[in-house]
């Protein structure tokens, strides 16, 4: 019945070999290998579903899981979940993996691997199952991953991290084309299949158990859980042999349980999976439990009852229990501190309530939300604890009154205060110090600190805007809560602004610093009450202005007496005149503003006021002086007229005239006097000629309301009469006076006027004769012609009648006037022969320049003028010489960089082999046979690689040729198609992509040797860089941040050989100049100033200095002599700082096209991919290519750049290495616009110098970014090949050939994924690659040749030349390019015009060609045949050009007019315009002539000085190796010298010191006496005072600079060490003050060195 349901249940699996006996071996094979793949697959889904439940997230289906996990956003989640403390969200790049979706892989991707690893590291997990990061990113071992991920769960759930991976073996169905493709895969890769199933047995082998008792254990306990009874089970858990962790015999039973179940699991899974494995085959424990599966099980149910426990506690609020529950073992809680245990409780309250309402119903919290509570409430904890010590500081500080270490205190982060500003450290002194004196126990908490610090914040940044001015910021700070002022009105913010300025600035004034809290909060009550009263103020106006309209003065003198209205000199008795004057001042201004509800402000009525009473005043004084006037006259009392009118009038009275005052003032009093008259005593009188007066002549008394029934006096003169009498007569006397004093001048008037009317009368006679001149003159002139008209008819008639005889006369006297002329004028000709020659040479000039220039500068050039110049087009021989040097040099050029590189690397390998001897790492030999190799490289291999034959196409068999014929079209194709290489880049890692641009792709563009290939490789660039941008830059600063694959790529090559020269002549000048100062010392580090210092001091003295030798960036600031040292460092970097900026900033010309040109392309791509971008941050990335990328190594390192000269073995000092590492940080940061902060804060002090220098920067950018396209630049398109005079040849070795060959085939879909793309037809032309032996052919090796693969191998080197030429030339018919076609036609033009005349093309074409002219263009094809056989084959011109050339004068012009139709048809051309358009194109192409052959002349020159740098480096090459040789002759004859001796110096060199070998004798000194010497600091474990008892033996070695130190304790030898000189020597250079001898002893390593030197050496 068992067997029945086994088979029942055992189900096969796919490839199940059930019928073995009727397989086939072939098939029985296959059959094991889709087992494998199917094994493999269930693998997969295993992983899938576990990660899935750790992650508690989808992940992509089993067959793409793979392809899913190589950006390692999967695993490093993984690794998050297992290890929180190591791995966040911000660590992990991509974790959305939207990245990945838009533009796949992004070498970043590796980060999240390289964080999963360490996490596995940071628990245990041994390094045997980690994978490589390549085997994930670059797919190289994906099942490697998937095994480690296996190992992982299994480690995990030991641990009790993460739950038990299942068994799906046999359990999963996948289809056979699943499988298949599966299986094809791990084949493609050839990968080994790790043995998942022996995960478990590794793990315990690497963790160190005894595995025999481990596994009799574990077969014990396997054997009581069958039995199922849980005593027994407890008992075998508990056995030690088990290993097994926190077993509670409370949980048997829970254990037993839990156990059975697991066993029972896993046998139904075995017997699934073994149904086809053999008995050998079988592992026990594919049946049993495993020590980690029990471990696991045990661990999941302590954790369940612990979690229990911790739970119940807290809804309990049980702090005791909580704490036993949170100190399980099975929980493994990280950082449970009893202390804090109160902290917990509220904590983890806290958060289950948060979960609770979450999910709307009860939760319990599990592990990782304990833990993570647990972290957050010790955070918490720890935070008040420093809080709290923080605060004792602050009080203590405070009391000491010290305002530094006050305002310390207060920043500190511990303290968790408000924002300080330390500019007002004596503020918070001051306030501070008086809260805490006010305070009942001196002291000030935390609560208290944080309001006042708070709120004195507020009140020092108020200050500090009031010192400033800035109202805005005032009404800001007056606004803050935080500053906790009363009573602000929001519309009054203005004025407490401006009246707290004016009180600042009094305050300042009178030596007061800073307003207090309660001079602010004055000012503000003080600025509200008088608002207050001004609005009072306001209404009382308002009352006084409706007392005016009302029109009754008591009301309007109550209105006026308002205390509120605060107005002054207010009378009661003047009220009617207040009524009168206010009313009239209100109605003007009714008027005036015609606004008839206008009303009278404060100052206008208080104005009315003041008149009012002035006009009361005056009238006054009037009354009582006419008064006293009349009364004087009617007493006849004359004497007291003057005095009364003087002081009572006002008027200036003249003494003289007092008796005439008094009788015409008389006079007319009696006029007015009347009889009987019954006049009052009142008199009246009218102020301002509007308002009465009335005065009582005999009370005194005056007012402006009329007395009830009084007639006024008539009879009296009134002030106005009295005024008008006095000033008549004072001004009648006054004229008098004025008359008889100036009597001789009257005269003198009168004789002057009667003088100016006789001049007048003459001048007036003057002008009319003036006027008549011109009929006095037409008289004159009538009566002169008259008579010359007579004498003129008295001629004539006398002419007339001699006619005969005047003509002959005349005659001869022509004739005779002409024959003089002719012959002067001969004669002159004569005289002026060479003048003559001179004036036609220039005209011809003059004439030939007007043509060029028309050629040059007129839209349409006619075709007269370009026939003149056509001749230029042709090629002389100098045009062949040239471009066949140009052509030798180039290739020199090519080849000697290619040397070159390969000597670098072998040089560098000798460095590092030499530094391994140096380090005892390697032997001496193997350092002599890396020589021996170098010295044959540097001799026959550069010969051979200079003088080799260099093998082209002539040089092969026929099939030989066709074969690199092929490669000649493909190779012409990627060169001139940027697009197939900037694909072919990003397909390939970028490990072979950069060794791909080195090797093949600088190769085929010959280093960029002339214009066109700079053009293309330019074009390239370009291409690429737009191509990652577009594809791999998610955000603008990954340019920065990342190292893009373009970028690497432009910076290399323009600092190769072409770009070096430039670097050197840019930096060169400034960089020597900086190193040969030798008392240049810069160091911006203030612990290494510090340490330098007291080195400096110890070695001086020879004694141990007191000072500590550890000491952070701070102390160090601390001391005087450190600051001083690190502000004349300062100073000296800025001055050479600005030297290097000089030279940058003037040499913008002389930096390489090609760099600026992918500037401005870098900028524009960015632009237009991130629009939002300003142009500062565009500005920086730039920045970061032309000076971070390009010029800052090349100043930090000029020794390996070139920059400087070096001779062979030398080397930069450190003192100058460092200057210039300090002058280019300040530079980077500058150029990035970044200033000094945090670790750099003690740089602060240059930040503004920085700021400065970044806006220049920014303009030496934005300069370098304006340059014109390369095809302006270079004058070249994709079609200039048609007609340069030679071919384009690359130098390429066979090797690259085939790589190069192999790599598109490889990523042919990629990069031409249109079937009829060119470069497939041209790959399919060339077939497969071949290999070395096939491409050269034939018997190129013996295949008996014991060195075979080393011929082959040096035979791949050799290099061959390939002239590069298009496969699809021009063709007839429908493929006709037509840009090819308009160059052909424009050549049989040229060839034409020269021939035969015409004014336009149209003419010349239509008109037959004369013998003459057939005969001039036989003789220029003839020519031009003699030409071409002498031209070398790389410089010929394609055979259809050559083929157009020979034919006659009339089929080139019938061919003319057949293409010129094809290109009208095309829109190119118009015979409305006679082809004006193509003979523009000649003379645009005669105008390129000119310019090439310049431009080729550049490029000699330029090559020249390129091969000449090249050579010079070579020589220094030559000249290392030189010294090389030097060196290791030296080490093998000390070798062969045992008795030599050897001193040792600092530097390191050695010195031969005689031919016998002495042995020096040994030092000995107690402990006691070095501790004296400062030698010796201390000893653990031992006192000071038992350093008597300890002897240290220091003997010389048998190498110089190696000593023996040997201690003895009370004579016993205890331990020796071996001390090497040069070791301790670096130590001292690196700043490290102690050493550890013993692992006990601590010494002095500067004094340590002095001793040495002083007995050894005798220094």
């Amino acid at each position: 019945m068992y067997h029945e349901e086994l088979a029942s249940l055992q189900r096969p699996r796919y490839g199940s070999i059930v019928d073995d006996e009727r397989l086939s071996a072939e098939e029985m094979d296959e059959r094991r290998r889709q087992n494998i793949a199917y094994e493999y697959l269930c693998h997969l889904e295993e992983a899938k579903r576990w990660m899935e439940v750790c992650l508690e997230e989808e992940l992509p289906p089993t067959t793409e899981l793979e392809e899913g996990l190589r950006n390692g956003v999967y695993l490093a989640k993984l690794a998050k979940f297992f290890a929180p403390n190591v791995v966040s969200d911000k660590k992990i790049y991509d974790v959305e993996q939207a990245r990945y979706k838009r533009s796949g892989l992004h070498f970043r991707h590796t980060d999240n691997t390289v964080q999963w690893l360490r996490a596995m590291e940071s628990i245990g997990l041994p390094k045997i199952f980690y994978p490589e990061t390549t085997d994930v990113y670059d797919r190289k071992n994906i099942p490697r991953m998937i095994y480690c991920i296996h190992a992982l769960s299994l480690y995990l759930f030991k641990l009790g991290l993460a739950p038990q991976i299942q068994d799906l073996l046999g359990k999963v169905d996948f289809t056979e084309e699943e499988i298949s493709n599966m299986r094809k895969e791990l084949e493609k890769y050839g990968i080994q299949m790790p043995s998942f199933s022996k995960i478990g047995g590794i793990l315990a082998s690497e963790l160190s158990v005894d595995e025999a008792a481990l596994h009799a254990a574990v077969i014990a306990i396997n054997e009581a859980i069958e039995k199922g009874i849980a005593e027994q089970t407890i008992v075998t858990l508990r056995n030690p042999n088990a290993m097994l962790l926190n077993v509670d015999e409370e949980l048997a039973v829970d254990y037993q349980n839990e156990l059975f179940e697991a066993k029972r699991r896993k046998e139904s899974n075995s017997r699934l999976k073994n149904g086809t494995i053999s008995e050998e085959e079988r592992d026990v424990y594919e049946e049993l439990l495993t020590q980690t599966e029990i471990q696991g099980n045990i661990n999941k149910i302590n954790i369940g009852i612990a979690l229990v426990q911790v739970n119940e506690a807290i809804d309990q609020q049980d702090e005791v229990a909580l704490m036993a529950g949170l100190n399980r073992p099975a929980l493994s809680l990280l950082e449970v501190l009893p202390q804090n245990s109160s902290w917990y409780l509220l904590q983890l309250c806290d958060s289950k309530e948060q979960k609770m309402q979450i999910s709307g119903f009860p939760n319990m919290l599990d592990k990782s939300e304990i833990q993570k509570e647990v972290s957050v409430a010790n955070a918490e904890a720890e935070t008040h604890k420093l809080k709290l010590i923080a605060v004792d500081s602050i009080n203590t500080a405070i009391r000491n009154c010290d305002p530094t270490k006050t305002l310390v205190a207060l920043m500190k982060p511990e303290a968790q205060l408000p924002v300080v500003h330390t500019f007002a450290a004596a503020v918070y002194q001051t306030e501070l110090f008086n809260l805490q004196q006010q305070s009942a126990v001196n002291y000030l908490a935390h609560d208290e600190l944080s309001i006042a610090v708070e709120m004195l914040s507020a009140v020092v940044l108020l200050n500090q805007a009031l010192e400033n001015k800035d109202i805005i910021m005032i009404k800001n700070h007056l606004r803050n809560p935080c500053i906790g002022f009363n009573n602000l009105e929001e519309e009054n913010f203005q004025r407490y602004a401006d009246t707290l300025l004016s009180i600042k600035s009094e305050a300042s004034s009178e030596g007061q610093d800073y307003l207090s809290w309660n001079d602010i909060q004055n000012c503000i009550d003080m600025v509200n009450m008088q608002i207050q009263e001004e609005n009072e103020r306001i209404i009382a106006i308002g009352h006084i202005n409706e007392a005016i309209d009302q029109g009754n003065p008591e009301k309007t003198l109550e209105a006026l007496l308002l205390p509120t209205a605060k107005l002054q000199d207010v009378r009661p008795a003047n009220a009617r005149h207040y009524q009168d004057v206010l009313h009239h001042a209100k109605a003007q201004k009714c008027k005036e503003t015609q606004d008839e509800s206008a009303l009278l402000w404060l100052d206008e009525i208080q104005k009315g006021i003041g008149d009012a009473n002035s006009h009361i005043k005056e009238v006054s004084i009037l009354a009582v002086g006419t008064s006293m006037i009349n009364k004087s006259l009617e007493k006849g009392d004359s004497q007291a007229i003057l005095t009364i009118l003087q002081s009572k009038f006002g008027l200036r009275v003249i003494p003289e005239c007092a008796a005439t005052y008094f009788g015409n003032l008389s006079e007319a009093k009696n006029l007015k006097t009347r009889e009987e008259s019954n006049e009052s005593p009142w008199i009246k009188l009218v102020i301002k000629n509007m308002y009465d007066y009335y005065y009582n002549v005999e009370t005194e008394e005056g007012t402006c309301v009329a007395p009830e029934g009084v007639v006024p006096k008539t009879s009296w003169l009134t002030g106005e009469e009295i005024q008008s009498i006095v000033g008549q007569v004072t001004a009648d006397y006054n004229r008098e006076q004025l008359w008889l004093a100036n009597e001789n001048l009257i005269v003198q008037l009168q004789a002057r006027a009667r003088g100016f009317l006789v001049r007048k009368n003459y001048q007036e006679r003057k002008a009319y004769l003036q006027k008549q001149e011109p009929s006095a003159i037409k008289i004159q002139a009538f009566w002169k012609g008259f008579k010359q008209r007579k004498s003129y008819v008295d001629r004539l008639k006398v002419l007339q009648s001699n006619v005969a005889a005047v003509v002959k006369i005349q005659s001869w006297v022509k004739m005779w006037l002409a024959k003089r002329a002719y012959r002067k004028r001969l004669q002159y000709f004569k005289d002026h022969n060479d003048e003559i020659v001179k004036i036609q040479a220039f005209l011809r000039a003059n004439k030939a320049r007007e043509d060029y220039r028309t050629l040059i500068g007129a839209e349409n050039p006619p075709l007269t003028v370009l026939r003149k110049f056509a001749y230029l087009l042709d090629q002389s021989d100098l045009d062949f010489q040239e471009e066949l040097e140009v052509t030798q040099l180039r290739e020199e050029v090519v080849t000697k960089i290619r040397s070159n590189q390969q000597l670098e690397k072998d040089l560098n390998l000798m460095d590092i082999k030499i530094g391994l001897l140096v380090k005892n790492r390697i032997t001496l030999q193997d350092v002599v046979l890396h020589s021996k190799k170098l010295n044959k490289k540097s001799k026959s291999q550069l010969e051979e690689m200079v003088t080799v034959d260099k093998q082209g196409i002539k040089g092969l068999s026929k099939e030989r040729r066709k074969k690199l014929e092929a490669y000649q079209h493909l190779f012409y194709l990627l060169q001139t198609n940027p697009t197939y290489l900037a694909k072919l880049i990003f397909q390939m890692p970028q490990n072979k992509s950069t060794k791909f641009m080195d090797t093949v792709i600088f190769t085929l563009y010959n280093y960029a040797s002339n214009q066109r290939e700079e053009y293309l490789l330019l074009k390239l660039f370009k291409t690429a860089l737009e191509e990652e941008i577009t594809s791999k830059v998610d955000q603008i600063q990954d340019i920065v941040t990342g190292n893009p694959t373009v970028i690497k790529m432009v910076v290399s090559f323009n600092r190769g050989a072409r770009g070096q020269n430039t670097l050197r002549q840019l930096l060169a000048p400034v960089v020597k100049e900086i190193m040969d100062d030798k008392s240049l010392i810069i160091n911006t580090s203030p612990v290494d100033v510090y340490k330098s210092w007291v080195n400096q001091l110890e070695m001086q003295t020879g004694e141990a200095s007191k000072l500590p030798y550890d000491v952070t960036t701070e102390q160090a600031l601390t001391h005087t002599e450190v600051v001083n040292k690190l502000e004349l460092s300062i100073q000296s970097l800025r001055t050479v700082t600005d030297k290097v900026l000089a030279s940058i900033f003037s040499s913008l010309n002389m930096m390489p096209y090609g760099m600026r040109y992918i500037a401005k392309v870098l900028k524009s791509s960015l632009h237009e991919k991130f629009p939002d971008a300003t142009e500062d941050e565009l500005l920086k990335i730039v920045g970061n290519l032309l000076y971070y990328r390009y010029m800052n190594p090349a100043i930090v390192a000029p020794d390996g750049f070139d920059i400087i000269d070096m001779t062979a073995g030398g080397q930069i000092h450190p003192d100058q290495r460092r200057n210039l590492g300090c002058v280019a940080k300040v530079l980077q940061h500058a150029a990035s616009n970044k200033l000094f902060e945090g670790e750099s804060e003690h740089l602060s002090s240059m930040n503004s110098y920085l700021s400065q220098t970044y806006q220049k920067f920014r303009n030496f950018f934005q300069a370098a970014c304006d340059v014109p396209e390369p095809e302006e630049k270079f004058n070249i398109d994709e079609y200039s090949d048609m007609v340069t005079l030679s071919k384009p040849v690359i130098y390429i070795s066979i090797e690259e050939i085939i790589n190069t060959h192999s790599l598109l085939l490889e990523h042919q879909d990629a990069i031409a994924s249109e079937p009829n793309d060119l470069l497939n037809e041209l790959l399919e032309g060339l077939g497969p690659v071949p290999d070395i032996e096939s491409f050269l052919g034939e018997g190129a090796v013996d295949p008996n040749d014991p060195n075979r693969e080393s011929t082959l191998n040096q035979l791949a080197k050799t290099e061959i030349s390939l002239s590069l030429t298009s496969k699809y030339e021009l063709r007839e018919g429908e493929d006709q390019d037509l840009k090819s076609l308009m160059i052909k036609t424009k050549r049989l033009i040229v060839d034409v015009i020269r021939t035969q005349t015409g004014d336009t093309l149209l003419e010349v074409l239509e008109t037959p060609a004369n013998a003459q002219q057939e005969s001039e263009h036989l003789k220029l094809a003839e020519k031009r045949a003699i030409l071409d056989s002498k031209t070398p084959e790389k410089m010929k011109h394609n055979q259809s050009i050559f083929e157009d050339g020979q034919l006659p004068l009339e089929q080139k012009k019938r061919k003319i007019q057949r293409n010129l139709r094809t290109l009208e048809q095309a829109g190119l051309v118009s015979s409305a315009t006679k082809y004006q358009e193509i003979i523009n194109e000649i003379a645009k192409d005669i105008r390129n002539q000119r310019r090439y052959r310049h431009h080729r002349k550049a490029e000699l020159v330029k090559l020249q000085q390129t091969l000449n740098a090249l050579n010079s480096k070579t020589a220094f090459y030559e000249d290392q190796i030189n010294y090389y040789n030097t060196y290791i002759k030296t080490c093998l004859d000390n070798l062969t010298r045992k008795n030599s001796r050897r001193s040792i110096k600092l530097d390191g060199k050695e010195e031969v010191k005689g031919s016998k070998k002495l042995k020096q004798a040994s030092l000995k000194y107690t402990a006691a006496r070095l501790h004296e010497k400062g030698v010796i600091l201390e000893i653990e474990d031992l006192q000071t005072n038992q350093f008597k008892n300890v002897m240290f033996d220091i003997t010389p070695g048998e190498e110089v600079g190696d000593f023996e130190i040997k201690a003895k304790f009370l004579g016993v030898e205890m331990e020796k060490v071996q001390l090497h000189f040069q070791d301790l020597l670096q130590m001292q250079y690196e700043g490290v003050a102690v050493m550890k001898m013993f692992d006990k002893a601590k010494v002095n390593v500067n004094l340590l060195i002095f001793l040495l030197n002083k007995k050894f050496y005798g220094k």
